[in-house]
């Protein structure tokens, strides 16, 4: 029986042995010279005959093998931190967060510098935006230009993030401490 490490002369050597043994009883010795190569040739035709057609490399299914890839795009070649971050925010389906949490994250470029030097933004609650202004000068003048920043803010961030802006002025001090308190005028002349 022969197998397929075996070399081709040794093939075709026992290929025409068995040849010969059929057809001649007490055959001839071994083939030489020209003999040996006709047989080594024929032997190499009949292998080749008696294997299945080959497949093209489009019919082959695309195989990768361990090590080094070619030259085209590999899914794992190394990407881009970025490309990486939205195709997970999109698997995950955190774009609304995503954009919410870019209000606060990048609100002077969200809102411009100017308006942005006299405010800051508070909590974002059901698409109401709380903002707090640093006087009430201030609290007035965004109140005006509530619209204005409602386009700017949809514009940076994406539609129906924010829907409507609630504008506070300063927040005065507490005197009120701890969790108990009794109502009242609160702290007047008796420091002290």
């Amino acid at each position: 029986m022969m197998t397929f490490r075996e070399p081709c002369v040794v093939r075709a050597t026992r290929w025409v042995e068995a040849r010969c043994a059929v057809s001649e009883p007490s055959g001839p010795a071994e083939p030489t010279g020209p003999e040996l190569a006709r047989a080594a040739v024929e032997a190499a035709l009949a292998k080749h005959r008696a294997k299945p057609p080959r497949k093209t490399v489009r019919d082959q299914p695309v195989r990768r093998r361990g090590g080094y890839t070619g030259p085209g795009p590999d899914p794992r070649d190394p990407q881009l931190f970025g490309t990486v971050l939205e195709r997970l925010v999109k698997q995950r389906g955190w774009q609304r967060p995503t954009a919410e949490a870019k209000v606060f994250g990048e609100w002077e470029r969200v809102v411009g510098t100017d308006v942005a030097a006299h405010c800051r933004p508070l909590k974002l609650e059901q698409g109401e935006l709380t903002i707090e202004a640093e006087s009430t000068a201030w609290a007035t003048q965004l109140r005006m230009l509530a619209g204005k920043l409602l386009a700017r803010i949809a514009g940076e961030v994406g539609h129906n993030v924010v829907k409507k802006l609630h504008i506070q002025g300063p927040s005065t001090p507490s005197w009120s401490r701890g969790p108990r308190r009794i109502r009242g005028r609160g702290p007047r002349d008796t420091y002290g």
